[in-house]
């Protein structure tokens, strides 16, 4: 059942409950009041008989049948409105009968009371009748008077047939208006309902447009908030995936290309079809393939590795590490026509030397790679920041396209794959670099431009020192 129904039928019970009671108790209480005071008036009529009969009986002296009598008649005619019909009876039997309705007695009563009850008359009419006894020249009469309550009655009977017909219209109207004010109300629901199952078909990029103060406006900001927040996940799920089948096609490819040239040198080395020079030529060529896929396993389990580790942090002088590196490697480069140097500010951060001198080291090489065959100039910079310290390594060579800039730090990408593979390099080094950066809490970032060169950014924050 939807909603909306749920709502009306709501409201429609609802009002059947309060409006039948509310008008239930209003008719009933009406209808006590008009008959307590047709009681009263009854009751009054009836002590007026009773004493008109008690005055005669004192001056008659004993029991004057005829005389009551027409006392009584003359009664009756001059108040036939208060009581529609009354008898006057003995032990004996009846002195004085008036009216058509017959009185039903409720037994004989006790001289000086009244009793007052409802009855109904032979023709079905409603009446009030009153019965009670006086002395009278010493015996006991006994007068009942009924009074006609039909039209009180009557007025309930109507009063309750306009209460049905008003509530059947309010009923019919409250059910017209709940259901239109509760469409209004599940509107919203039903929108963002069609926005879930839309997204569940795949269409993530779909979203509630509910703009409404209430809990149903901030129920479809949550839910455009948490859309949002898997449309995002999906997309990263499906990065990952994508760059997980990219690792696995380059790293099938990388082991490939050499493990075939293996086994074909090796097939003509045990084919002994080769002379002595070209046997010696195939095994150094199995070698160096050999040594180049020991790389690739090092340079995979180190990343593995690194992954998967918690590091400690100790305190390291930046400068120190980069200067060391510098006087290390200088006269390497400077022989290669490179000149490298250092600008670095003193301080102190929380690193993990042996890392951060393998980013350093990962991070020249490539610098080395791109100036290789014209010389040139690397520059390396140190600055220290409240939380850790920012590294620039800067040259002019190359440069890298802007296409290929969201790719360096993918394993096994290269810019370019003939010149990487003749300068020896597996395509994991900038990888092995952004996980150093990631463990230091840091970022790596590339900006170069096609024949100026290349400037990478680390930034690493373990914290200060």
């Amino acid at each position: 059942m939807k909603l909306s129904v749920k709502l009306t039928l709501c409201m429609l019970g609802l009002l059947s409950l309060l409006f039948g009671i509310g008008g239930s108790l209003l008719i009933s209480t009406s209808f006590q009041v008009t008959l307590e005071r047709e009681k009263e008036g009854a009751y009054n009529a009836y002590q007026m008989v009773l004493g008109t009969l008690q005055v005669v009986n004192s001056i008659q002296g004993p029991s004057d049948y005829e005389e009551i009598s027409q006392t009584l008649e003359q009664l009756s005619r001059q108040n036939a409105g208060s009581f529609s019909s009354l008898r006057l009876y003995s032990d004996a039997g009846p002195i004085y009968e008036y009216g058509s309705k017959p009185v039903s007695s409720g037994g004989k009563a006790l001289p000086g009371s009244c009793t007052i009850r409802c009855a109904r008359g032979g023709d079905g009419a409603r009446l009030l009748t009153l019965s009670g006894a006086l002395q009278a020249g010493g015996e006991t009469l006994y007068l009942d008077m009924a009074r006609d309550i039909s039209p009180l009655f009557a007025s309930r009977h109507t009063q309750q047939q306009i209460y049905l017909l008003v509530f059947l219209l309010m009923a019919a109207l409250c059910a017209l208006l709940s259901y239109s004010i509760s469409r209004v109300l599940t509107r919203p629901l039903v929108r963002l309902s069609k926005v879930s199952r839309a997204i569940a078909k795949g269409e993530l990029s779909s979203r509630a447009d509910i703009r409404t103060g209430d809990e149903i406006g901030l129920l479809a900001r949550d839910f455009n908030a948490m859309a949002g927040a898997l449309e995002e996940k999906i997309a990263q799920l499906r990065e990952a995936v994508e760059r997980q089948e990219r690792f696995v096609g380059s790293f099938a490819h990388e082991m490939k290309t050499p493990m075939t040239s293996i086994i074909g040198y090796a097939d003509l080395i045990r084919g002994q079809t080769l002379s002595a020079g070209e046997q010696a030529e195939a095994a150094n060529y199995i070698v160096s393939e050999g040594k180049r896929l020991e790389n690739l396993s090092q340079k995979l389990l180190e990343l593995l590795v690194l992954k998967n580790t918690e590091m400690t942090f100790s305190k390291a002088r930046p400068a120190a590490l980069i200067g060391g590196l510098a006087a290390r490697l200088g006269p390497v480069y400077e022989r290669q026509g490179i000149v490298l140097s250092c600008v670095c500010g003193e301080g102190e951060c929380l690193l993990e030397p042996e890392l951060i001198k393998s980013l350093l080291i990962n991070l020249l090489d490539n610098a080395r790679k791109a100036l290789e065959g014209k010389g040139g100039r690397i520059t390396v910079r140190a600055v220290m920041l409240p939380d850790g310290c920012e590294i620039i390594i800067a040259d002019d060579g190359r440069g890298i396209p802007p296409e290929a800039l969201e790719h360096l730090t993918e394993a096994f990408y290269r810019v370019d794959r003939s010149r990487a593979r003749q300068q020896g390099g597996v395509g994991l080094g900038l990888a092995l670099c952004r996980e150093i950066a990631n463990l230091h809490g840091g970022s790596l970032h590339f900006d170069s431009r096609p024949g100026e060169g290349t400037t990478v950014t680390v930034k690493l924050r373990g914290g200060a020192a």
